[in-house]
């Protein structure tokens, strides 16, 4: 099984995302890059032709997009909101911590693989924080291995999202 047939958990917000997300890529974004192509060949000779040659990369990049997306919508396992609870932290909740190394507070948003955003904190369940932080409890605390050493994340509060 290759990385791409994998299983792959997620929240019913994030598969839609996902779906929306193909959707457009299979009609938009086909549409336009048919026109791209287009374009490109009234300029003439295919052979030393950049634009035309832009084009096909542009053309293979989103049909490889396209494959991605279709084979995480095939795979998708939805969390249910029912499966979602407050108790613990687990894909679909918002967890609130104190770092102990740093002496601030984050707040992370657990999410299956396909659904991170680490630059908004949206973080999966297979980063090292993410990780760390499934099942614990509030008040217990997540040590994540990091290369500068152990960082210790205290669990405040936990929300579903």
């Amino acid at each position: 099984m290759s990385e791409l047939e994998k299983h792959n958990h997620i929240t019913a917000e994030g598969l839609k995302a996902i779906q929306e997300r193909l959707e457009y890529l299979k009609t938009t974004g086909r549409a336009q890059i048919a026109e791209q192509i287009a374009v490109a060949r009234s300029f003439g000779d295919l052979s030393e032709n950049a634009e035309y040659d832009a084009a096909r990369n542009d053309q293979a990049k989103l049909e490889g997009e396209i494959l991605e997306l279709e084979a995480t919508v095939r795979n998708a396992i939805v969390v249910s909101d029912d499966e979602i609870t407050n108790e613990k932290v687990n894909l679909g909740t918002t967890v609130t911590v104190f770092d102990e190394t740093e002496q601030e507070q984050d707040e992370y948003r657990i999410v299956g693989p396909s659904e991170a955003d680490p630059m908004n904190n949206i973080i999966s369940t297979d980063s090292p924080v993410g990780a760390a932080l499934l099942g614990k409890k509030v008040g217990q605390t997540a040590v994540v291995a990091a290369p500068n050493g152990e960082i210790r994340l205290k669990v405040l509060a936990i929300a579903r999202t």
